[in-house]
């Protein structure tokens, strides 16, 4: 990734920081939804969101859109396939891989537990920032993980 002057070095640390800290108080907030009304936690439904709109991915896809290692994901999927929300197909393309898809009940806990995910998003952010603060703030982090993805930077080896 090519470096700028953009951003002022001193405001860098901090932006960081406070990424990482909303980051964390945000996706625990919505964890505790989640697991409350579904009984499932943030990452799980990130997963079968994922699914749900990308059917018939292999592990390694999904691996590559959360920037997350393989064996983490395959570790995941199987845990949703024990619970029959998701799952797996022969890849005709491949012996070697599987095709990932929701079960009719991991759709409907998607659906729902989507509903709740946005509820309480929309409360959290939307409780605190304008429109324009939120819009602002999306833009910024595209723009940011564009650069991040295009350059392959955080990208797991394994």
């Amino acid at each position: 990734m090519a470096t700028t002057s953009h951003a002022s070095t001193d405001a860098v640390p901090r932006f960081f920081d406070d990424l990482v800290r909303c980051e964390t108080r945000l996706y625990n907030a919505l964890n505790d939804r989640l697991r409350e009304r579904h009984g499932i936690v943030t990452s799980q439904f990130e997963f079968l969101r994922h699914l749900r709109d990308h059917s018939g991915s292999r592990v390694a896809d999904v691996a590559a859109a959360f920037a997350v290692g393989i064996g983490a994901i395959s570790k995941s999927i199987d845990r949703l396939e024990a619970r029959g929300w998701v799952a797996r197909r022969a890849n005709p393309a491949d012996r070697r891989s599987s095709l990932l898809d929701l079960t009719d009940e991991g759709r409907r806990l998607t659906d729902a537990a989507e509903a709740t995910f946005t509820e309480r998003a929309a409360e959290l952010i939307g409780g605190t920032l304008t429109r324009h603060q939120v819009t602002a703030a999306a833009e910024a982090l595209s723009v940011l993980r564009a650069a991040l993805e295009r350059d392959q930077i955080g990208t797991p080896t394994g």
